[in-house]
């Protein structure tokens, strides 16, 4: 049986490395090993083979549920955030059902009666930025990003649920917004309680008055079910599955809870991003203002959608440091051979969606922000996956794409930035997924 090749680095170093640094560790051993390699770290992800091939990547995505599996234990890292009752965390039959649940409340119609407030919660955060202020530009794309997932799956606009969900969220973030405290989420051999002071019994506490905020808004819900609300949990708490039950709280609440932060951590992320290379790179801004030039005053959310650049620039921004490094991982079932390798069952298998975004082969000098890219060639869902692939797709990729482009519509429709620095801005860990280090500093120059 021919192996795969393998790093031979200390688990421990290795864990340390992906850590501190998971960019140059993947790029390193994809040199060293190619595009298919084994891994062992101590901690969380222990033995995995990672693969960056799109034609190894659509075999395993094809197969999911039949020579595959991903199962939701595969997620435990991210339990202590989001609950085990979420999608993210079930499996099988439990995990489709619930995903057949949850899908058209993200998709078509559902998602189109968000877009003007969208564009006005983003118009307001826009209108408080002062001339000659300098602002952390991720800390304004998360004020955006939670009110929206606050009004459009919450169904909050104001109030003192409103703020202390906002302060509790932003609180309990805090144990992922650097690669140190990272380590606490990657290494659950930290994850001790030892009181108040310390930084898990902190997570801890603070997850819990996160928790009673949560269920306390279900509870006035259930109590209060309007049938004209158009919000997410609206229509959750009225769905039923297939034997006519309905969530329970536990299920609403892990629900909540994964939305919120897999739907406001993600997106102000990408938008972060965005900004700053639009900004960085003065002929991607040029050519983004004039096309956002050309829809005059009816600023229709269809047609914005649809702006060939704008829709380029947001594929770039994803590409180039995609929010998550890795699709979720897959169990082989039986004996599989993939690329010539012959893996044993009960292999897991990890998509590495960075460094299949960084492949000469697909895309030409990798490293440069080029939005021609998607101008030029379309690229398959096995060679461009920002949002993971098979039957552990982001749910709310329609949404997510929709708000990034009227978020960014606005912002350059009604202001002017400048970087305050003119060093690159570096990514960096922010629990499990990938962030401008920093938050990205600029100042404001003008507003129209």
């Amino acid at each position: 049986m021919t192996l795969p090749p393998t790093i031979n680095t200390p688990s421990s170093i290795q864990l340390w490395q992906w850590i501190a640094n998971p960019l140059k560790y993947l790029d390193n051993y994809d040199r060293q090993c190619g595009d298919l390699f084994s891994i062992n770290m101590s901690g969380g992800l222990n033995q995995a083979i990672f693969i960056s091939n799109p034609q190894t990547i659509q075999q395993v995505l094809t197969n999911d549920t039949k020579e595959f599996l991903s199962p939701g234990s595969s997620n435990q890292i991210l339990k202590p955030f989001l609950g085990e009752r979420g999608v993210i965390l079930l499996d099988g039959t439990e995990h489709r059902q619930r995903r057949q649940l949850l899908m058209p409340q993200f998709h078509g119609d559902k998602i189109r009666v968000y877009t003007d407030l969208i564009c006005e919660i983003a118009r307001d955060v826009v209108k408080q930025w002062q001339v000659g202020e300098t602002i952390n530009v991720r800390a304004q794309m998360q004020s955006i990003s939670l009110s929206v997932i606050l009004q459009t799956v919450f169904g909050l606009y104001q109030g003192e649920h409103y703020d202390l969900i906002r302060e509790g969220l932003i609180q309990v973030g805090s144990l992922i917004d650097s690669p140190l405290n990272a380590s606490f989420l990657l290494i659950p051999a930290l994850q001790k309680d030892l009181g108040v002071w310390s930084p898990w019994g902190r997570f801890l506490r603070d997850r819990a008055a996160l928790d009673r905020l949560i269920y306390q808004v279900i509870a006035d819900r259930r109590h209060d079910n309007r049938p004209d609300r158009s919000d997410i949990l609206n229509l959750l708490i009225a769905s039923k599955d297939a034997d006519g039950n309905g969530m329970s709280d536990l299920e609403l609440h892990d629900e909540l809870m994964t939305m919120l932060f897999a739907g406001h951590e993600t997106t102000a992320t990408a938008l972060s991003w965005a900004i700053y290379w639009i900004n960085y790179l003065p002929e991607v801004r040029e050519k983004l203002i004039a096309e956002i030039a050309t829809l005059g005053t009816e600023r229709d959310p269809i047609t914005i959608s649809r702006l060939p650049y704008l829709n380029a620039v947001c594929s770039e921004t994803l590409r180039i440091y995609p929010v998550g490094m890795l699709t979720f991982p897959r169990i082989t079932q039986a004996p599989v051979l993939l690329q010539g390798y012959e893996l044993p069952a009960q292999t897991v298998v990890v998509g590495c969606i960075y460094l299949t975004h960084h492949r000469e082969d697909l895309y030409p000098e990798p490293h440069l922000f080029k939005p021609e890219r998607f101008l030029e060639r379309q690229f398959s869902t096995y060679e461009y996956l920002p949002f993971g692939g098979g039957s552990r797709r982001c749910i709310g990729m329609a949404l997510a794409q929709l708000e990034m482009k009227l978020v960014l519509v606005e912002i350059f429709s009604h202001s002017q930035l400048e970087l305050t620095g003119k060093l690159p801005v570096v990514p960096a860990r922010r629990g499990v997924t990938l962030g401008p280090k920093g938050g990205v500093s600029m100042k404001v120059f003008s507003k129209n």
